[in-house]
């Protein structure tokens, strides 16, 4: 029985984030209160509290069921272990580029975060939770280039501290532009092109 009510509870939770989705997408984050994800949802205000504090931390559990398994590939790239740290980067930040297109789900999430959220006092949670997010890329790509540069593999005069702030914003450039008109380019293919040209810019010699 504790087993069964275990997985109602989790079946609940999957669907209040289902819906929170659904609901920040059509109306915006700001503009969408719990009661109204409650009632997408079928359930009562109190069900949506019992498992999420506010309105914050849905939404970062709603990002985080999208967002976690790309951004995984992506900090794997500071690991020390890695023989190609520059093809670790350029494969995980491909990914995120490829899902982006062909998961409807991820491209929802993506565009609810560039453009349906409203940073204010009542959402500051969000926004920490994207500049930590922001953070950790960039200082994983960083390790990655360092990696690299031990190896003999970069040979570039830019920092890699520089070179990772200019993929995260390469990458970020790319998918807003993508998402405001998808008809206009191909973004894994184009991304591709663009990633590729980048990396041999940053490493050329002065």
């Amino acid at each position: 029985m504790a087993r069964s009510t275990k997985a109602d509870a989790q079946r609940t939770r999957e669907r209040i984030l289902d819906m929170a989705e659904r609901e920040f997408h059509r109306r915006g984050v700001s503009r969408t209160s719990l009661e109204q994800v409650a009632r997408a949802a079928g359930v009562t205000r109190g069900a949506v509290y019992w498992h999420f504090r506010n309105k914050a931390d849905l939404f970062n559990a709603m990002m985080n069921r999208v967002t976690l398994p790309l951004e995984s590939e992506i900090l794997r790239s500071g690991e020390r272990a890695l023989d190609d740290p520059v093809a670790q980067i350029r494969g995980s930040f491909l990914a995120a580029l490829r899902a982006t297109v062909k998961d409807p789900q991820a491209r929802r999430v993506f565009e609810i975060a560039l453009f349906k959220v409203e940073h204010g006092n009542a959402l500051r949670g969000v926004r920490e939770r994207r500049l930590n997010g922001l953070r950790g890329r960039v200082d994983n790509v960083e390790r990655g280039f360092r990696s690299a540069a031990r190896r003999h593999a970069w040979t570039g005069s830019v920092s890699p501290r520089v070179a990772a702030l200019g993929m995260q914003s390469l990458i970020d450039g790319l998918i807003s532009n993508w998402m405001l008109d998808p008809t206009a380019f191909d973004l894994a293919r184009v991304g591709e092109q663009a990633i590729d040209a980048y990396l041999r810019g940053v490493q050329a010699k002065a």
